[in-house]
This record gives C-alpha cells, sequence and structure tokens, in this order.
C-alpha cells in the first residue's frame, strides 16, 4: 500500500505538464436569487476528456490560494469547479469574517444544499464547452468545504465519490444519508479537537444505518488543517502535516477514480 500512495503522491506532484495550458474561468448563475461566483479550473493544452470534480475551499471561501490548490488537483485528470457558496458579493478577509459566513451556513443548511448543487449543476452545463466527459462526476472540500462536500452527498446528488480532508461531520438531519447516492470518503485528524468522538461515532452511525459505501480515516498524531500550508510550524489545533497531506491527496485520487468505475 505505501507504494501506491508514493506512485500516486508523485503523479499528483507531477500532473500538470510542462507546457501546461490552465484555463481559469469565472461562472455566475443565480441560486435563489442570489448571485454565485464559482471558478472553473483545467488544462486546456490537455483534450482528452476528463472526469468534472466539485471543489469546496476551506472557510475563506473562493481566493487566489484556493484557486492556485484546485489548479494543482485537476492537472491533466480533471475538471474542477470551485464552489463558491456564500455568494459573490462576500469573500472572507480573516477568521471572523469568515466564522461569520459560516456560522450562517450551518444555520441555513438547507441553503447550503441547494447552493452546492447548484455548482454541480453548472459544472455539468460546461460539457461541451470545456474538456468533460460528461459521464463521471464528483466533489471533495476542505474543513468547511467537507462538511458541504457530505452535504451534497446527503442532498441525492448524482456523484461517484465525495471527499472530506479534515471536514465537519455532523449533519442537521442523519436520515438523509440515505440519499447517498456514491462511495464517501472522510480523512480525519485522529487529535482534532474540532470535531469530537461523539462527532466521529454518530457519523459512523450514520453511514452505518444508512448503508452507505464510507470509509473513514483518522490519520494518526494528526489535527485540523493538515493539508493548508498556511498551517505549517503553527502550534495549537490547526496544523499542517506534510506526511499525513501526501497520504490523504494520493487516497483521495485513489478513491475518486474508484468511484468512477462502474
Amino acid at each position: 500500500m505505501r507504494t501506491t500512495f508514493a506512485a500516486l503522491a508523485l503523479a499528483f506532484a507531477l500532473a500538470a505538464p510542462a507546457h501546461a495550458a490552465m484555463v481559469t474561468k469565472d461562472l455566475r448563475y443565480l441560486v435563489g436569487g442570489k448571485e454565485m461566483q464559482s471558478v472553473l479550473v483545467y488544462d486546456d493544452a490537455v483534450k482528452t476528456p476528463r472526469p468534472g470534480l466539485v471543489m469546496t475551499p476551506d472557510w475563506l471561501g473562493i481566493n487566489d490560494d484556493n484557486v492556485a490548490i484546485a489548479k494543482k488537483m485537476a492537472g491533466k485528470d480533471y475538471v474542477i469547479l470551485v464552489a463558491d457558496v456564500y455568494g459573490a458579493d462576500l469573500r472572507p478577509k480573516t477568521p471572523d469574517e469568515a466564522g461569520k459566513a459560516t456560522k450562517d451556513m450551518y444555520d441555513h443548511r438547507s441553503d447550503l444544499r441547494a447552493r452546492i448543487n447548484a455548482a454541480l449543476d453548472e459544472l455539468k452545463k460546461q460539457v461541451g464547452k470545456a474538456p468533460l466527459d460528461g459521464k463521471h462526476w464528483g466533489a471533495f472540500g476542505f474543513c468547511f468545504g467537507g462538511a458541504t462536500t457530505l452535504d451534497l452527498a446527503r442532498s441525492g446528488a448524482d456523484v461517484g465519490g465525495v471527499v472530506s480532508f479534515h471536514g465537519n461531520l455532523k449533519t442537521d438531519d442523519p436520515a438523509l444519508a440515505k440519499n447517498i447516492k456514491g462511495k464517501v470518503l472522510a480523512m480525519h485528524g485522529a487529535d482534532d479537537t474540532f470535531v469530537s468522538p461523539e462527532d466521529v461515532a454518530n457519523f459512523e452511525k450514520e453511514m452505518r444505518d444508512a448503508k452507505v459505501d464510507w470509509t473513514l480515516v483518522d490519520y494518526g498524531n494528526t489535527v485540523h488543517c493538515f493539508t493548508e500550508k498556511e498551517a505549517a510550524g503553527k502550534p495549537g489545533n490547526c496544523r499542517y502535516d506534510e506526511r499525513t497531506a501526501t497520504r490523504a491527496y494520493a487516497a483521495m485520487h485513489e478513491f475518486i477514480a474508484a468511484g468512477f468505475k462502474k
């Protein structure tokens, strides 16, 4: 398994070809009368049709850093839509602003589900405009984006697989899990104090009760934010972990690919 993960990690690092032409395109659309501004990312130098993934960023939402992550994740393998769930008029700049934005979304989970589903719909509308194969769809997200991705699955979205990186595992309605159609992978820091043992146990029960094809990975000696390089060297519960991040990214690519196999 170590060899597989190492090979996948290397493939991920080398995903963008030397002469890649990364396209970044704003997509504006309305959800419940509110304008959203998501970002489409793909390598235009590769003409092969490929799967489409919706990426929901962490609580800061769409910014240059998160779009850069999407470009690396897309490489030559995926077309990625970086999902806006706050609205085009809200781009948090500070943790306080981000905290208020996520609280509003958690307080209005039905709106959150509507917005992330609208993002998936917009991605699907790009078939014929971007190099999408029109058959394979998935989603992934980080922290708050992980929670949003899980809600996309709970809403019954037609996706082959969803992946949460250090995301909130709570739900406002465990019964929604019966709607999940694809595979679920949740990657969690075993020492993450933002997600309690009770949250983990409830998530496991939710998945079991709904008979979902699910996987939960607890990474030892790992806290929250383990994929976020800006948290490198920070004390406390939000800290980058290169080893865990490498393993998690490799697991994500392998998992998503498996989810596309029927």
